[in-house]
């Protein structure tokens, strides 16, 4: 293969703020499992995570969460997802991978603490996370 080029190993930066409503929004809406738009910028494969949005028409289960793409408006802020596993494991399901948006999803399992997030390029592979304080250069 001639013309293929490498793939590029994304990194995930989420501010701590961030970090802390994903986790509050899942307690919220426990047993269910709950989805998030993520928003943020990504710069040659680092994906920083700044800010989050409710989809609008989301529904929610014990063993769903989803929201219709047709409705959102186009803000290229948009990077990612991050939805709860109230039960079992922090791993993508197959619908999880074929409802893939964006850069980058992120799950988090119960019980919902700073060690139980977890983040996945669109094939399923597990992506490295770090956290930093609001003050973070973004155009790095």
């Amino acid at each position: 293969m001639i013309f293929k080029k490498p793939k590029m190993q994304r990194t995930i930066t989420i501010t701590k703020e961030t970090r802390d409503g994903i986790l509050t929004y899942c307690k919220m809406n426990h047993p269910n499992e709950g989805i998030l738009i993520l928003r943020g910028k990504s710069n040659k494969g680092n994906v920083v995570v700044d800010g989050l949005v409710i989809p609008p028409f989301s529904h929610h289960g014990p063993t769903f969460a989803g929201f219709p793409h047709s409705f959102l408006p186009f803000d290229p802020s948009y990077v990612g997802t991050v939805h709860s596993h109230p039960i079992g494991s922090a791993r993508p399901s197959v619908t999880d991978l074929h409802n893939f948006f964006g850069f980058v999803t992120m799950i988090v399992k119960s019980p919902y603490e700073n060690e139980d997030i977890f983040a996945y390029d669109r094939d399923g592979n597990n992506l490295p996370i770090t956290i930093v304080s609001k003050n973070y250069d973004k155009n790095l």
